[in-house]
């Protein structure tokens, strides 16, 4: 189901990556908020192919047209909808259908839909389909942030190549990293992801990694347990975005390495405030915010198109075969993926503060 359906806020997506167009529709959002279309604009560029020999060759400016619900430089409170044409197709380069590409939705998309899926380039499964969710996403960043709740992503590691610890985030940092193409904390660190993706690009491979997301300043009280708790409503939605294999919050799958004591954050009074002297459950406990930062950690995998030969199958003559996959695709997709797991996240934490809150928050 390409939906997601929120308490308050639900959105629909559509499109193919070599089709005519993506779109998005967003039901649910206040009416009278003024969207600055710039922001929505620096997002996007974010994300944009072809800006860099870390990314795909494909040109797409990701130009959208905003249809409806939104009037006079606001929302109208009726479903905002969007649509981005496709400018730089190339579905010649997908005319072996019926070699299956290991890594792709190929063989189980044309089970699902009987072999009629649209298998080009992933069809309706291809990352391309984030930039109508990234559009969706700025909107909810922008909301947020009228009320100083902010969201910062940087690489943690890239291969077995990892950025240097962080000791504590804030406003500056989290602006830092949006203004870098590739935010890492050491910049050593960064040159040599960048050169092993180059080194691994000129084999034909491709590499993945693990991206670290911070979203400061959200008061605590918001979260549904049990089903939809902070964790589930957040890990819902970022799994929806393709490529993603893992989350993780605060300490994470380590967190099982300490004892009770070591892992309990335990409470204290700065400045007339509850906080915690650590953060090790990562701001949500319980399945509700505490009001230190939301920390987690996203498992990128490599991208699945290579140009290496690979064994797989012949679906129409069921025989084993090779194939050598053609197209343009990114060598390592997690540095354009930043954008949309922060826009991803913020759609989330908004349905959950309009159900909280409700008319309040407009």
């Amino acid at each position: 189901m390409s939906s997601m359906i929120g308490n308050k806020l639900k959105i629909s997506i559509f499109g193919e990556s070599h089709g005519e167009a993506l779109g998005i529709v967003m039901d649910g959002l206040p009416s009278g908020y003024a969207i600055d279309l710039n922001y929505i604009n620096q997002q996007m560029h974010r994300r944009l192919p072809g800006r860099s020999n870390l990314s795909t060759e494909r040109k797409e400016e990701d130009e959208y047209s905003i249809l409806s619900g939104f009037f006079e430089g606001k929302t109208t409170g009726t479903p905002l909808s969007a649509i981005i044409y496709n400018k730089d197709k190339k579905p010649e380069d997908y005319s072996d259908r019926f070699k299956l590409r290991p890594g792709h939705s190929d063989y189980t998309g044309y089970i699902k839909y009987s072999s009629n899926n649209d298998y080009r380039g992933g069809g309706h499964f291809s990352g391309r389909l984030t930039a109508p969710l990234l559009f969706a996403g700025a909107i909810a960043m922008q909301i947020l942030e009228s009320k100083e709740i902010f969201i910062g992503s940087r690489i943690k590691s890239i291969y077995n190549i990892n950025d240097d610890n962080i000791e504590g985030i804030d406003l500056n940092a989290i602006k830092g990293f949006r203004k870098m193409s590739f935010p890492v904390i050491s910049s050593e660190k960064g040159t040599l992801m960048k050169t092993c993706i180059i080194e691994q690009k000129e084999k034909g491979n491709s590499l993945g990694g693990i991206v670290e997301t911070f979203i400061i300043n959200i008061p605590a009280g918001y979260g549904e347990p049990f089903f939809d708790s902070v964790e589930s409503k957040i890990s819902h939605i970022v799994f929806s975005i393709p490529s993603i294999k893992g989350i993780e919050f605060g300490a994470g799958f380590k967190i099982t390495a300490l004892t009770g004591k070591e892992a309990n954050d335990e409470f204290k009074i700065e400045n007339n405030k509850i906080i915690t002297n650590t953060n090790n459950n990562g701001g949500i406990l319980g399945g509700i915010t505490n009001g230190m930062p939301i920390i987690f950690k996203t498992a990128i995998k490599p991208t699945p198109s290579i140009s290496l030969p690979q064994n797989t199958v012949d679906i129409s003559s069921m025989e084993n075969t090779v194939i050598n996959i053609k197209g343009r695709h990114d060598p390592c997709i997690v540095p354009r993926v930043i954008p949309v797991i922060e826009g991803a996240c913020a759609l989330a934490l908004l349905d959950l503060i309009m159900e909280k809150d409700g008319e309040k928050w407009s």
